[in-house]
């Protein structure tokens, strides 16, 4: 008899335990889930930074980019666009002094 009341008890109790715990989403659940939206998009944003950080600082004697640019205005013919003469015509032209409200 005291074993049939001891089991009864413990499966009450586990029945109890498990019934009154709840998940946090059940109220209130889009609230929270807009607050982890938001937490993600703050946790991503810092880790492009990071990552971002990382990698322009990683070897800023690394020119190679300069190499890039100067053999994609090779193949597409295109002449550079920081020189001394694209900037004088840039200078003077008239539609664009207009756009720049000059």
């Amino acid at each position: 008899m005291f074993k049939k009341l001891a089991e009864k008890l413990k499966n009450n109790n586990l029945a109890k335990s498990f019934s009154t715990a709840t998940s946090p989403f059940d109220k209130d659940s889009e609230s929270l889930k807009n607050l982890s939206r938001h937490a993600l998009g703050l946790y991503e944003r810092q880790s492009d930074i990071n990552n971002f950080k990382k990698l322009v600082l990683s070897d800023p004697e690394n020119l190679s980019h300069n190499e890039i640019v100067d053999n994609l205005f090779k193949k597409q013919g295109i002449s550079n666009p920081f020189s001394d003469e694209a900037l004088f015509e840039l200078s003077e032209n008239k539609r664009f002094l207009e756009d720049l409200g000059l």
